[in-house]
């Protein structure tokens, strides 16, 4: 199964867009499948509250695993670390239209009229899928092949 079927399964098995583009690069990342879900579950409908697409927030969260900066100092991979953050936004914009959740439904989750509005009209099950795997297509494009993180 690819990664992309593979997050389609996790999101129509109810997690959110953040965890199923988190969870599906977890064994490369070198974590748990259970932690990686666990720790994307808030980012969902823009951290709950329409803003960056939970999508877009599990693939930065990948890229900053991946070549995050976490060495004092190291303004080299601190820079490149931006720059692959913006190259990933960049590229879901030029793809989506935008990277903001309530933006690209049509509609702000956390204003309780316009969720019911979402779920009528079954928005998260006929959007969220697309972004979830555009967001798994431009990680794997930017990143692939993926090797194992440089515990250096």
């Amino acid at each position: 199964m690819t990664r992309k079927e593979e997050a389609m399964v996790l999101f129509e098995d109810g997690f959110n867009c953040c965890q199923a583009v988190f969870s599906v690069f977890s064994e490369e990342l070198l974590i748990d499948r259970e932690l990686a879900l666990k720790v994307a579950t808030g980012f969902g409908g823009g951290a709950r509250n329409g803003e960056l697409c939970g999508a877009v927030s599990g693939a930065l969260m990948v890229l900053g695993l991946k070549e995050g900066h976490y060495i004092k100092g190291d303004t080299e991979r601190k820079a490149k670390s931006y720059e692959l953050a913006k190259e990933f936004t960049d590229r879901f914009t030029e793809a989506q239209g935008d990277i903001v959740c309530k933006n690209l439904l049509g509609y702000d989750l956390s204003k309780p009229d316009e969720r019911d509005i979402l779920l009528d009209k079954g928005l998260f099950k006929s959007e969220c899928p697309k972004y979830i795997g555009c967001a798994i297509e431009i990680l794997e494009n930017m990143i692939s092949p993926m090797e194992v993180i440089d515990e250096n």
